[in-house]
């Protein structure tokens, strides 16, 4: 339960009331096999007897992620270490937002944890429309729908991030993809912005393919690493090919960008990587 300070309703530019002096965050968890996780809530609380996601107010000083976790846990027993954060999505209303945090669970139970939930439920995602829904997640849930399942893998283009900073890198191309490498391990817990999609954060998963005298670097937590025996734009092609995600790869090279992007994956500049590598 989020304290007192937060823990108020906002009168919103857009005419409702919303609860959360500093915004509010729910937890999208999904399990392949079960579905998604609804609470049903509590009669006497505010849109009581509806369905939508264990989540409350956000409390000062909390991030949005955090917040989701402490929520799920209080509400639904459901521990930060059972799941895998993936996205957040925000629908930001100026002076009051909602941040939706979709996680995969991994050996997650969930029970009833306090008096706010009424029933906690696993439901396959093409039945959740059929539940009565609170006003707010049933006027989200068709874009939610659309993320449920769905994440982002990085490919990195070892040899052409490294070599779009003129930084010495030539004396010692192993040492320079090591470097990239500790930075990279650094994403997936900071979280990358969607190129696209300003309102959206990723948490990806990281694969950095080296060559030359870079291929013997090892993966660290974070980063698997993929060596090429010889054409690194192939293996990048390969590593893109068998992916069932959204795909993001980093490189400048003009064939390469569009080999990939034949198959489905997005771009992401050398320089915007590094820019956002260099604020972790």
């Amino acid at each position: 339960m989020s304290s007192l300070s937060a823990s108020v309703f906002v009168r919103c530019s857009c005419g409702r009331l919303h609860w959360g002096r500093y915004g509010a965050a729910g937890l999208l968890l999904v399990d392949p096999a079960r579905g998604v996780l609804l609470q049903r809530r509590a009669w006497w609380v505010h849109h009581g007897r509806t369905w939508a996601l264990p989540g409350g107010a956000i409390e000062a000083g909390e991030t949005a992620v955090t917040a989701a976790a402490r929520e799920a846990f209080e509400e639904a027993s459901v521990p930060a270490e059972a799941f895998r954060t993936v996205s957040a999505s925000v629908v930001d209303h100026g002076d009051w937002s909602y941040t939706t945090v979709l996680a995969v669970a991994e050996g997650a139970e969930a029970r009833v944890a306090n008096t706010e939930s009424a029933e906690v439920r696993w439901v396959d995602p093409d039945d959740v429309p059929g539940y009565p829904l609170h006003r707010d997640f049933a006027a989200a849930w068709p874009d939610l729908r659309q993320r449920v399942g769905q994440e982002l893998v990085l490919v990195v283009d070892a040899a052409n991030v490294v070599g779009s900073r003129p930084d010495g890198w030539w004396r010692d191309r192993h040492g320079a993809a090591e470097r990239l490498r500790d930075q990279l391990a650094k994403l997936p817990a900071a979280g990358l912005a969607d190129p696209d999609d300003p309102a959206l954060t990723w948490w990806p998963r990281v694969i950095l393919v080296v060559e030359g005298q870079a291929k013997h670097v090892q993966a660290v937590p974070g980063v698997e690493v993929v060596a090429a025996d010889s054409d690194g734009d192939s293996k990048i092609v390969e590593v893109v090919a068998r992916q069932q995600a959204r795909i993001l790869v980093a490189t400048a090279d003009r064939e390469l960008k569009r080999r990939v992007e034949a198959l489905g994956a997005s771009i992401l500049g050398p320089g915007t990587l590094r820019t956002r590598l260099d604020r972790l």
